[in-house]
């Protein structure tokens, strides 16, 4: 295998890999949170059905992921400012579920909730200064965990 041959396998292999850590983090918290279909709460106006979220997440993951790798491919070196912010806002990520449904604190879910979004918002920044394309990518997630605070807290105001 010549160089060029090694360095595209290499790359592909790099995508597939950052790509889907978000996937493998989004089901490891959902093993932990427990049986999130179970919802033993009152829902807020504008609920969605329970099979839209595992689907929207899903697709959040993947793009989340990808976007990640550009920012990788992009930089010199993996733990960059924009990468560290990445790693944060997805261990908030895989702790709000288990603080939601494992643990059933939504008060405290909101807290989380509120803290993942600023951090995806500086997340997103960091991405569009490396790469433009990144940047986009997690406009959806910032937009989804809008409409998810706004859930959540419609869930704590209403289970008091």
């Amino acid at each position: 295998m010549d160089i060029a041959m090694k360095i595209k396998h290499e790359n592909k292999l790099k995508a597939a890999l950052l790509t889907a850590l978000p996937v493998v983090v989004g089901a490891l918290s959902a093993a932990i949170a427990g049986d999130m279909s179970k919802q033993n709460y009152v829902q807020p106006p504008f609920s969605p059905p329970a099979w839209v979220f595992p689907v929207v997440w899903t697709v959040l993951y993947l793009m989340m992921g990808f976007a990640s790798y550009l920012v990788y491919r992009d930089c010199d070196y993996l733990l960059n400012d924009a990468m560290k912010c990445f790693f944060y806002q997805l261990f908030v990520n895989f702790s709000w579920s288990i603080v939601f449904f494992r643990f059933e604190f939504y008060t405290a879910a909101v807290v989380v909730l509120a803290a993942l979004l600023l951090l995806t918002i500086g997340t997103t920044v960091q991405f569009f200064g490396v790469n433009k394309t990144a940047g986009k990518l997690m406009i959806p997630y910032i937009i989804w965990l809008v409409f998810a605070l706004y859930l959540n807290i419609g869930v704590a105001v209403l289970n008091r």
